[in-house]
C-alpha cells in the first residue's frame, strides 16, 4: 500500500520494509472496514521469487476474505486465510502435502472510536509499550497453511484496551535473525525488543531511521539473510 494510504489510516505510524531481493516473501497489508483499521505484517516461507509467489497468494486471499466475508476479527481472518492457503496449495494433510509452504503473520484490527485493538498471530507476537514497560502478547505456535495436526487448529483472538500514548509494534523475524556485529552473530529477539523500548518515545519517522541505521551498522559486510519488516503505531 502507498504511504499516503497508510498515513491516512494510521497517522502516527511507520513501516520499515527492507526486502532481501528485488521481490520479497514479507509483505504488509492494510484495510479499512466498518470503522476499523486492519493491518498485518506477513512473513511467507522463503524470500526472493518463491517468497514473492507466496506473498501474492496471501495478499489475494486477504483481499478476498475482506470482500467476501467482511471479517474484522483477526482470528477469523487467520482461520479463513489458513483454509484458503491450504486449498490453493492442495495441502490436505502433512504427509500427503507436496507443499510445506505457509506464512507467519501478525494481524491487528484497531477501532479508533472504542480504542480497542484486537490481535491474532501465527507464530509472531505483538509488542505493546505502555507506561515505561514493554509487554509481549504471543501469537499461536503454528503457521498459516502448514499442516501439523490432524485437526485444523483455530487461532486465538486477543483484545487490548489501548490507552493514549501506547505504542504497538508488529514485525517479521528478519530483523532479529540478521547476522553481524563484532562476532558475526544474530541480532537476536531480546536486543531487538530492547531497541524498540529505547526508541519508543521518539517520533515515528525517527524510530524508522534508527531501526534502519542500527541494522545496517550491525550487518556491516555480511549479506542480508532475510526480508525485514517492522511496523509501529502510536495511539493518540
Amino acid at each position: 500500500p502507498p504511504d499516503s494510504f497508510v498515513k491516512k489510516l494510521l497517522p502516527d505510524s511507520f513501516v520499515l520494509y527492507k526486502p532481501k531481493d528485488i521481490v520479497s516473501g514479507d509483505f504488509y497489508w492494510f484495510a479499512h472496514l466498518n470503522g476499523k483499521v486492519i493491518f498485518a505484517a506477513v512473513d511467507c516461507t522463503g524470500h526472493g521469487v518463491p517468497g514473492a509467489f507466496m506473498s501474492i497468494v496471501g495478499h489475494n486471499l486477504l483481499k478476498q476474505i475482506m470482500s467476501k466475508h467482511q471479517f474484522t476479527q483477526p482470528s477469523k481472518i487467520l482461520d479463513e486465510l489458513n483454509k484458503g492457503v491450504r486449498e490453493t496449495l492442495h495441502q490436505r494433510n502433512f504427509e500427503e502435502s507436496t507443499s510445506k509452504d505457509g506464512m507467519d503473520i501478525t494481524i491487528c484490527s484497531f477501532d479508533k472510536e472504542s480504542s480497542e485493538l484486537e490481535f491474532a498471530g501465527a507464530f509472531n507476537p505483538l509488542y505493546l509499550v505502555r507506561d515505561g514497560e514493554i509487554f509481549e502478547i504471543k501469537g499461536n505456535k503454528f503457521s498459516v497453511g502448514i499442516y501439523l495436526e490432524k485437526e485444523t487448529q483455530k487461532f486465538t483472538n486477543h483484545k487490548i484496551k489501548i490507552k493514549k500514548g501506547d505504542v504497538v509494534y508488529i514485525f517479521s523475524d528478519g530483523y532479529a535473525d540478521q547476522f553481524g556485529g563484532p562476532k558475526g552473530k544474530k541480532f537476536m529477539q531480546n536486543q531487538f525488543r530492547n531497541l524498540l523500548f529505547d526508541i519508543h518515545r521518539k517520533p515515528m519517522p525517527e524510530q524508522k531511521r534508527i531501526l534502519d541505521n542500527t541494522i545496517e551498522h550491525w550487518r556491516g559486510n555480511e549479506d542480508q539473510v532475510d526480508d525485514i519488516l517492522v511496523m509501529g503505531m502510536r495511539a493518540n
